[in-house]
Order: C-alpha cells, then sequence, then structure tokens
C-alpha cells in the first residue's frame, strides 16, 4: 500500500515521550512530498473531540476510540494520519488497528523510559504529580501497557528528534 492511499499512523507512548514531536515534524516532510496529511494530537483532540471525557480508564478508552474512528475515516480516503497520543492501554489501540481492518494502521511505540521522560516533562505534569497536584498520570501513577508487536519502535531518548522522525519515514517506506 503506498502512502498516497492513506494510513494511520499511530504513536503511542508516555507523557513527554517525543510523540507529538516526531509526529508534527514528519507532517511537514510528508506534506512537503505532497501526501494529505493530518495530525490528530492527543492535546488537541481533549480539547476539541473528547472534552467531556475525564482520566478513567474508560473516559481514556473511549478517547482513544474516538480518535481511532476519525482516523479511520480519514486514512480510508487517502489521508496519511498521524496520531500522537499516549493511549496507554493495550486493549483500545488493539481494537483501533481491528477497526482500521484492511492493514491501514502503522504502529509506532515512543520508547521513551519513564526516567527520561520525568526529565523532560514537557508540560510540567510529573512535577505536579509529585506534588499531588495531579493524579492518574499515565506512566507515573496509573499504567502505561507498551504494544507487544508495533510495526516500529522509536527510541527517542538515544536520538535527536530529525533521526526519529527519518527512522519512522524510512519505515513507512518501506511497509
Amino acid at each position: 500500500m503506498a502512502l498516497a492511499d492513506g494510513l494511520t499512523v499511530w504513536f503511542t507512548g508516555l507523557p513527554s515521550a517525543g510523540k507529538t514531536t516526531i509526529a508534527s515534524r514528519l507532517a511537514a516532510d510528508l506534506r512537503a512530498d505532497g501526501l494529505r496529511v493530518e495530525v490528530l494530537d492527543g492535546d488537541a483532540v481533549r480539547a476539541e473531540l473528547s472534552r467531556d471525557l475525564g482520566f478513567s480508564r474508560a473516559d481514556r478508552d473511549e478517547n482513544v476510540r474516538r480518535v481511532g474512528y476519525v482516523a479511520d475515516v480519514l486514512s480510508r480516503n487517502g489521508v496519511v494520519v498521524l496520531c500522537a497520543l499516549a493511549s496507554p492501554y493495550r486493549a483500545a489501540r488493539d481494537a483501533v488497528r481491528a477497526a482500521h481492518g484492511d492493514g491501514r494502521f502503522f504502529e509506532v511505540h515512543v520508547a521513551t523510559p519513564v526516567d527520561v521522560c520525568r526529565r523532560r516533562d514537557v508540560k510540567g505534569l510529573y512535577a505536579r504529580c509529585a506534588a499531588g497536584d495531579l493524579a492518574g498520570l499515565t506512566g507515573a501513577d496509573d499504567p502505561y501497557e507498551p504494544p507487544l508487536a508495533p510495526e516500529l519502535i522509536v527510541p527517542a531518548h538515544e536520538q535527536t528528534p530529525e533521526q526519529s522522525v527519518e527512522l519512522v519515514r524510512c519505515a513507512l517506506l518501506r511497509w
């Protein structure tokens, strides 16, 4: 399948792992190649599509289901959809994969260790959790279930963002 036919690329990993950075930079590269690309970022989706949801397991699963549905519709219509959200529960991600059904789902585990994510703490979430001001942070006091067989594992903590983008781009072109 060619990228121009549409594809959902699902970036999963801990908060501050680098999912959004990689997806955003990859989107720019793919657009420069003339592809139709949309980024569905976890924070933006929460603000616009899932603002009625909290952070219980059921709500997190529903958020993933909603993003997966939108990604499926877009990818069926020739859009490369880059989804960047923690999506902490394996079963919810696997359900999105199954809903795509025809090989249009490419899972990328941005496998940055939690200690590196805590140091990065881009949004201050780990600090707020440690201070007791935030509960239910994925990877801190709420579980994260890494994928068992993603199409690609990105060690974002061992390379530059540009190298991570190139790793994903090359894997997509070979897929």
